[in-house]
């Protein structure tokens, strides 16, 4: 029982860093807030949103313009939707990608 106490206590020091960091990051950051994150969250819908609309509206007028054997609506969705996703995580990768970095810097692991 004593050496499953003594694991914890010899991992102490680590998690102490751990927290230490963390909160100093906090203080760095503290000016964002909880709408920072609903910002955030728009941002990633509008970019994908929007992006899948404009495909959608030149598939439509290239469908409309153009007769072939499958739909240009449909591919450019989707490729809408492909781009949309692309560019929402290179926001979101952009955003914590800092953060990330700095963990796995101070672990030593």
């Amino acid at each position: 029982m004593t050496t499953g106490n003594n694991d914890s206590n010899s991992n102490l020091p680590g998690t102490i860093g751990k927290k230490a960091v963390r909160r100093m990051k906090a203080r760095k950051t503290a000016d964002r807030s909880i709408w920072f994150g609903v910002g955030m969250f728009g941002v990633v819908g509008w970019t994908v949103a929007i992006t899948t609309i404009l495909g959608i509206v030149a598939g439509i007028w290239l469908d409309g313009k153009y007769e072939s054997s499958y739909s240009w609506t449909l591919t450019l969705m989707f490729v809408g939707l492909l781009i949309g996703c692309l560019n929402a995580w290179y926001w979101i990768k952009k955003e914590t990608g800092e953060e990330v970095g700095e963990d796995t810097g101070e672990d030593g692991d």
